[in-house]
């Protein structure tokens, strides 16, 4: 009988390169795995349906919500974001483990909904370090930008709520960071 995965919820204002990261925990420790996330947003180029994220009209968002699917949702730049309850829990009882890349919001719900869930926040090192990624990024208008700045100073204060925080000036070190805490989560029973 194998024991029951973990999840682990990683979270983090935009532009902090939560994305970048967790490609490279998935690739280190391959036990792992991404819960793709519904979406009602428009796909980015290169971006496909049941990989990448589930895109879903807003109808279709909201009819889960009403019926309780979700182990998470949230809106974020106008835009809705939720991970699918049965999709976690099925891998979870099969023993593997689930890493959500979700935004602070959802991280809060799922804290109360999975309280063994490890929360881990990706932090910049400074917060202009976030225009730069933005604007480096080249997804996004430059009102888009701004409104995602101002949501980040909000979700900035709320590191405080997470046991683990990895701060992501060198991408290499703070994958080695995350890593290191997966792997030492991973090997807790």
């Amino acid at each position: 009988m194998s024991d029951r995965g973990k999840v682990f919820v990683i979270t983090g204002p935009s532009g902090v390169g939560k994305g970048t990261l967790i490609k490279r925990l998935l690739a280190a420790v391959p036990e792992l795995e991404l819960s793709v996330s519904a979406t009602t947003r428009d796909p980015r180029a290169g971006e496909q349906d049941g990989r990448d994220y589930h895109f879903l009209t807003e109808d279709e968002f909201q009819r889960r919500v009403d019926g309780d699917h979700f182990l998470e949702f949230a809106t974020y730049s106008g835009n809705r974001y939720g991970t699918l309850r049965s999709a976690v829990i099925k891998r979870l009882d099969q023993g593997r483990s689930v890493v959500l890349e979700i935004e602070v919001q959802g991280a809060s719900q799922v804290r109360q909904a999975m309280p063994e869930a490890i929360q881990i926040f990706i932090a910049p090192p400074d917060p202009g370090v976030l225009r730069e990624r933005l604007v480096t990024r080249a997804t996004d208008s430059e009102e888009e930008i701004e409104k995602r700045l101002r949501r980040a100073e909000v979700e900035l204060e709320a590191q405080v709520d997470f046991p683990h925080v990895v701060v992501n000036d060198d991408v290499q070190e703070a994958a080695a960071e995350l890593e290191k805490l997966v792997r030492s989560q991973l090997s807790l029973h």
